[in-house]
Order: structure tokens, then C-alpha cells, then sequence
């Protein structure tokens, strides 16, 4: 099922939505505004006495009234942590699936480090082992890529698989760099 992207008032990206919510906040009239092509329509019952079918038609982008909230914390998680690092390990630059790969703490939670993004890299377990206990610099294993916060919509980008067009522009506007995993 198609996800819809929910915005809030100023446009800023507020998390996805099914088809469903989104033809839900259309009838109950909360889309402000809507960006993108129409996706095919949605039908409904048939009208008892003009015998006409209802429809709604969406868009795959869609603002919602109430409240515009301020600042964006991305939750980290292993899946969108290894989108962001391109399924590779940091470490010794080789792509690898989801269940191979492993959070690294760049400075180790027990030497003070924290678990936030711009200090957890991928890793794959062979180099996550061999890293151990040290930072990159004492077990003489460089990082590829300098480890960021992915910002709101950089963010709901690497948490849904699969985006339609009008999402990915309306979305890739923001980032902050070119992408390797954003093409």
C-alpha cells in the first residue's frame, strides 16, 4: 500500500501516513493542501438514489492543519542508520545487507561516547571486532565517511522504502548534499 507523505502547515515533513489516514483527513476536510499528481482514485459505495459511485482522489503529499511544531530530532535506528552509510561498513568500505551489519560507536560508549548519529557508523562484524574498544585513530582504521545527523528531510527519506517521484523531489530539495543513496 502507497504511503503518503504528511507535512504540517510551513511544509516541513511530519511522517508518512497510509492511504487510508490520508483519505480519512481529506473527508473530515484536515488537508490544508496537497502537492503532486493525483494518484488513481479510491471508490466508494454506490449513491442509493442517483446511483452514482463516490470517489477521493489523493495526493502522495499532503499538509495537515493544526499546530507547525518546531525542530526535528531523527530517532536512529539500525535500518535508517545503515540507509544513511549505504549498507557499507565504514570501516572497510565493502556493501553488505541489513543482518551483516552492526552499529559502531566511532568513540566507544564506555571510553564517553554517546548513541547519537553523528557518532554510530555501519560496520560489518569483522571490523566492528577488530575496532573493539578503540577509536578509529588508536586501532589505525580511518573512517570513509564523516558520520551526520540526517535532517527532517533527509530523515523521511532513509524511513520509507520505496517514495514515489513527486515525494523524492519534494523531499530531495532539502538534503544537504548530493547522495550517493538518494539517486
Amino acid at each position: 500500500m502507497q504511503a503518503i507523505l504528511k507535512l504540517d502547515l510551513a511544509g516541513q515533513p511530519r511522517g508518512w501516513m497510509s492511504l487510508h489516514e490520508a483519505i480519512t483527513a481529506y473527508a473530515r476536510g484536515a488537508v490544508v493542501y496537497g502537492i503532486g499528481d493525483l494518484l488513481p482514485p479510491v471508490f466508494g459505495g454506490i449513491q442509493r438514489l442517483s446511483g452514482e459511485r463516490s470517489f477521493i482522489q489523493v495526493q502522495p503529499i499532503v499538509a495537515l492543519d493544526g499546530r507547525v511544531i518546531q525542530g526535528f530530532t531523527p530517532p536512529l535506528c539500525n535500518r535508517t542508520l545503515f540507509r544513511r552509510d549505504d549498507h557499507r561498513c565504514l570501516y572497510c568500505g565493502n556493501q553488505f545487507t541489513r543482518g551483516e551489519l552492526t552499529r559502531d560507536h566511532v568513540l566507544p560508549v564506555s571510553r564517553g561516547g554517546s548513541d547519537r548519529w553523528e557518532n554510530v557508523v555501519a560496520a560489518c562484524r569483522r571490523c566492528n571486532w577488530q575496532k573493539d574498544n578503540q577509536t578509529p585513530e588508536e586501532a589505525g582504521m580511518p573512517l570513509l565517511a564523516v558520520p551526520f545527523r540526517p535532517n527532517s528531510y533527509e530523515w523521511h527519506f532513509l524511513a520509507k522504502e520505496r517514495i514515489l517521484a513527486d515525494q523524492m523531489e519534494y523531499l530531495s530539495r532539502q538534503f544537504r548534499a548530493e547522495r550517493d543513496w538518494a539517486n
